[in-house]
Formats: C-alpha cells, structure tokens, sequence
C-alpha cells in the first residue's frame, strides 16, 4: 500500500490532486476502502496518537498509533474553543447573558483602559466567538508577550484595533479568553466549576488540568488536557443536538445551529467560522470541526451521524506542515469507508 507520507515525499502534486478527489468526491463513490484498512495507513502520519470513530453514539474503532494509548491525556490546544463556545451558549440559556449581540464593555468594565477606543463598546460576545471583535490578535507571534503579561484580560483590551468589530476574522485566544473572564464573572464560579457543574450528565466528559492566568481565570482555547474520549463525548453532545444519550439537554439545541452557521472566513484556510467552529466540506460531505494546534481535530459529519477525534503531538504545527490536511484527507478515507458499510 502507498503511504501518504510516501505519496507526500515523492508526488506532491499527484498528493494534492488525490487529496481534493477525496474531499469532493460525492456520495456513494465505489472502490473505498475498509475502516481497518483506512487506520492502518494511518500509522504513517508520524505525529499522530489516537484516531476514534463513532457513528449515531456507536465506536466503531479507537486506535493507538506511534506507541501511544488510547486513553491518554493530550492538550487539546484551541480546539478547546469549541468547548467555551459551548459554555457560552449554556449561559445565555440559564439567562446569566443576554444574547450574541450583548456588549461586552460593560461586563468587563474594571479591565478597560482609562480612554478606550470608542469601538470598544461595540464589541459584543457574537463577535469574540466568531473572531471578529477587532481586536489585536494575541495568537502566533503576540502570544508569547500576551501570556508573559501580568493581566492577560487588561492587555487584550488595551492593544490597538488591528480592525472593525464585525469585520474580517482575526483569529486570537484572546478572544475567547475574554469569554472565559466573563463567564467567571456573570457565573461568579471559575470556569472549569461551572463546566464540570453543567457538563456533569455527560457521561465521560471530564476536564483534567488547565492553565489559569495570573487572576485565575481559567485560558479560554488553550492549554486544556482531555482524553480523546472525553474530546469524543463532547462531540456526540453537539451532533445529537446538545442532547446526552439519556435525552438530558444540556447545550440549547437552536445553539448547536447558531455555533455551525457561518459567520466569516478564515484569512489562513479559506473556511467558515462560526461560533467556535471551523466549517469546511470534506469526502463529500458538510463538516464542522474544533482544530488545535498540532492536529487536535474534533469533526462532526451531521449527515452520517458521525464523529471523528483525532489526537496528535501537540509541540508541532499543523497548517504550514501540511499535516493538518493529511488529517482531512484521513477523514475523507474514513467517510467513504463508513459509507461504503
């Protein structure tokens, strides 16, 4: 069997032109491969840990790849940013928010600069989970300065606008750690209490250790260590609608649409935002997607009620690498392969 990592050192064109047959190719294509086979090429993705598959609540395989368990604790990066999102709408449905189109200013008053740029309140909690607040980005090259602040909330407020709130997509975990000090304050609990209080009746979801700063607010979209099952468990609660299996809502169902209805465009990829979530076709097939760095990967395929976690070495990139669209091109194997079933 030819690799991709074989097909990527060789044939790089012949990689790319595969990759997009594979993410367009419409339903019902013969000639796929089986889920065992699709996991065993997968061995060659050297970064990768753990690969689980389940689909309409059932697994339907969990592997280990490079000597990695699959219960294993990885820093899930900034697909955390889907769980704040999540969070986000939980709180507007306990009524501890308003809405998407509530200001922000007001809730984060004691950390505004003394003279702040009059956008500043018209920011609102809509723009910070689509990434369109305006504000100066603290991901990549501003993160490092950002987390060595003494007030990482204070400093993301006081950095000049890099654009308009509601305009282009700026992509920062400023953004939504600036949810996180506001859930804390309208929760008036940290936020990893108020997730392990409203994420209880999900059966295998479980936070482990977290970064704070130097406050204690909890990092809203980085730093968060899960098991890829827990990862997993979250997953199932968004494709049943915000539903566990025992038909407990947790997560308001009219949420679930409004975090995949896309709001913007990433400058980097091309794909749709939304609330948390990145909104890109893969195998045919709409998919929504949390995305940490390194390849932390949690897809949803509503309409095969699938849902795919894939874990990996979190001290690499993914997107410059190429190694993240190795990972779509791996979810395209597996929708042909479960659609072939």
């Amino acid at each position: 069997m030819i690799t991709r990592r074989a097909i990527l050192a060789t044939v790089p064109v012949l990689l790319a032109s595969s990759r997009l047959s594979a993410q367009e190719a419409s339903p019902g294509d013969g000639g796929a491969a089986s889920l065992d086979d699709v996991l065993a090429d997968a061995q060659e993705l050297e970064p990768l840990k753990v690969v689980l598959v389940s689909r309409e609540g059932e697994l339907l395989a969990e592997r280990g790849f490079n000597g990695h368990a699959v219960d294993e604790s990885t820093n899930i990066k900034s697909a955390s940013k889907s769980i704040v999102s999540a969070m986000v709408g939980i709180a507007i449905g306990k009524g501890l928010l308003e809405g998407v189109d509530q200001k922000i200013a007001p809730l984060l008053e004691s950390d505004l600069p003394s003279d702040p740029d009059p956008r500043m309140s018209e920011i609102t909690i809509g723009n910070l989970l689509s990434m369109q607040g305006g504000l100066a980005r603290m991901s990549g090259p501003n993160y490092g300065r950002w987390v060595s602040s003494g007030n990482w909330v204070r400093t993301a407020l006081s950095e000049p606008f890099d654009g308009e709130p509601g305009g282009r997509m700026l992509y920062s975990t400023a953004s939504t750690h600036l949810l996180s000090a506001i859930l804390t304050r309208v929760g008036e609990k940290s936020t990893l209490a108020l997730a392990r209080e409203w994420f209880e009746p999900v059966e295998g979801f479980r936070i482990g250790s977290w970064e704070r700063d130097p406050q204690g607010v909890y990092l809203g979209g980085n730093q968060m260590a899960m098991t890829a099952a827990s990862l997993l468990s979250f997953g199932q609660l968004y494709r049943n609608g915000g539903k566990t299996k025992d038909g407990v809502q947790v997560i308001p169902e009219d949420w679930i649409r409004q975090s995949w209805t896309p709001r913007t465009n990433s400058r980097f990829s091309g794909d749709g935002y939304g609330y948390g979530w990145f909104l890109r076709r893969i195998g045919g097939e709409e998919v929504k997607f949390g995305w940490g760095y390194g390849g932390q990967m949690l897809y949803i395929v509503p309409s095969l009620g699938l849902t795919v976690v894939m874990t990996s070495n979190e001290k690499s990139p993914s997107a410059r690498t190429g190694y993240r669209d190795d990972l779509h091109a791996l979810l395209a194997d597996i929708i042909a392969a479960v659609r072939s079933v």
